[in-house]
C-alpha cells in the first residue's frame, strides 16, 4: 500500500538528525542539554533528531561549533535535495504531486503554487510570521518554483484550479507584482490541459467556506485529499473521506465563473492595473 511506502521513507533529515544524536551523545549531552546551550525547546532538538525538523543552516553551523564537529552538520544540510527542502510536513504531499495524473486545486488567500510567479512567491513566503531568515526564504522559492516541473512532464498531468476573486483584487503587496502574476494566470489558462476558473466574490452560496484542498490522482489511480490550515496539513487517503471532498470540489467548479468568463475576468482585471 501507498501510505506504508511512505511511513518507511527515509529522508535527508532522518540521517542529519541520527548524525546529530550521535554527535550529541558523544559530547556526553542530553537533548535537554543541549537545546538548554542553543537556547531552543527540548523538543526542537528532539524534531531535528527524529528526521521531523529540517535542521537550518545557520541552526547546523551553531551546532557545529557548540558539537566540535568540524562543519559536517552544515555540510550536510547544504547537500539535501532540492524536493526535501520543503517543510517536513508536505514532503509527502509534493511526491504525490509531481506524479499525480489528475490534480485539482481549490485555494482561498494565495494563488496556486504552482502558478505563482517568483515574485509572487516570494512575497507570499515575506508574510510569514514569525518570519523566516532571508536564506531560509530564498530556498524555500526556489523549491516551490522547482515543483512547477510538473507543467512539463510528460505524460501531461490535468490539471484544474479554482481561485478565489478576491485574491486577484487584493491590494496586499507590489501592484507591479499582481500584475505580472495575473498575467501568468492567463497565460498558464490557455494551456490545453489546465482548466481554470475564478469564484466569484457575490455569491448566493459558497461550497468552499472551509478551506482550501488539493485533489489527487496517482498513477496507480488511487485518489487523495491534501488539506492544509494553521500549521496542521492532512493527506486524506480514506475513500470516504475523500469522496465527501470530490463532492465539494464538483459543487464549488458549478459555482464558479465558467472558464470563459474567468478568462474575460483575468483580462479586465489586466486592463485595469
Amino acid at each position: 500500500m501507498q501510505s506504508a511506502k511512505r511511513n518507511k521513507r527515509v529522508t535527508s533529515w532522518h540521517v542529519i538528525g541520527a548524525q546529530l544524536a550521535t554527535f550529541r551523545k558523544a559530547a556526553g549531552m542530553t537533548q535537554a542539554e543541549l537545546a538548554e546551550r542553543c537556547c531552543v525547546g527540548e523538543d526542537t532538538i528532539a524534531s531535528i533528531e527524529q528526521g521531523r525538523r529540517p535542521l537550518q543552516a545557520d541552526f547546523a553551523r551553531q551546532l557545529d561549533v557548540l558539537l566540535d564537529t568540524k562543519g559536517v552538520l552544515e555540510v550536510a544540510v547544504a547537500k539535501v535535495p532540492q524536493k526535501e527542502r520543503f517543510p517536513a510536513f508536505v514532503q509527502d504531499f509534493v511526491e504525490y504531486e509531481q506524479e499525480a495524473v489528475t490534480l485539482l486545486s481549490y485555494q482561498n488567500q494565495v494563488v496556486p503554487g504552482l502558478l505563482q510567479t517568483e515574485a509572487y512567491a516570494r512575497f507570499v513566503f515575506s508574510c510569514l510570521y514569525p518570519p523566516i531568515e532571508e536564506d531560509e526564504q530564498e530556498e524555500w522559492v526556489a523549491a516551490r518554483l522547482d515543483r512547477q516541473r510538473l507543467f512539463a512532464r510528460r505524460p501531461r498531468p490535468m490539471l484544474h484550479f479554482v481561485l478565489e476573486e478576491s485574491i486577484l483584487r487584493s491590494e496586499l503587496g507590489d501592484p507591479a507584482v499582481i500584475r505580472e502574476q495575473i498575467k501568468h494566470l492567463r497565460v498558464c489558462a490557455d494551456l490545453p490541459f489546465v482548466g481554470f476558473q475564478i469564484m466569484p466574490m457575490k455569491l448566493p452560496k459558497h461550497a468552499g467556506l472551509a478551506g482550501p484542498m488539493v485533489l489527487l490522482e496517482t498513477p496507480d489511480h488511487d485518489h487523495l485529499a491534501y488539506i492544509e490550515g494553521q500549521r496542521v496539513s492532512f493527506l486524506h487517503e480514506d475513500p470516504d473521506d475523500v469522496s465527501v471532498l470530490q463532492q465539494m470540489y464538483g459543487m464549488l467548479r458549478s459555482q464558479a465563473l465558467s472558464v470563459e468568463r474567468s478568462m474575460r475576468l483575468l483580462d479586465d482585471l489586466l486592463g485595469e492595473t
